[in-house]
């Protein structure tokens, strides 16, 4: 293995990085963690409720997060349902429980320049019947 080189292990950690970033920012409300998941020119794209939403990171951060957890935090439950990687791009699927509504988030990753990130981000939003 050259210095460049990583082991199929160490790898994977550090393909989870942007993941956990980005349940951190869940979490906590900061998005100072979704800034540090998401590449900077990725997209957040969904259609929901019949509309067609496609964010920047920025935009989701501002509509999305505001620096505190939310009332309902303690009731909430986030994992990780898939993972996969290969060389330096992978995909993951992350079910967020919440009260009322249930999301569940599709992200592709990439690595840049020795730097994983979430590409991009599509999710589907479920109601409880």
């Amino acid at each position: 293995m050259t210095s460049r080189e990583t082991s199929p292990i160490t790898q994977h950690v550090a393909a989870l990085e942007p993941i956990e970033n980005y349940l951190k920012g869940h979490a906590t409300g900061k998005g100072e963690y979704i800034r540090k998941a998401f590449h900077p020119d990725a997209r957040i794209i969904s259609f929901r409720d019949g509309v067609h939403y496609s964010l920047t990171v920025e935009e989701f951060i501002s509509a999305r997060f505001q620096g505190e957890p939310a009332a309902d935090e303690a009731q909430r439950k986030r994992f990780i349902t898939q993972f996969d990687v290969t060389g330096n791009a992978g995909a993951a699927k992350v079910v967020l429980q919440y009260p009322g509504v249930t999301f569940t988030d599709y992200f592709t990753l990439l690595e840049i320049n020795g730097v994983w990130g979430i590409a991009n981000k599509t999710f589907s939003a479920a109601t409880p019947a």
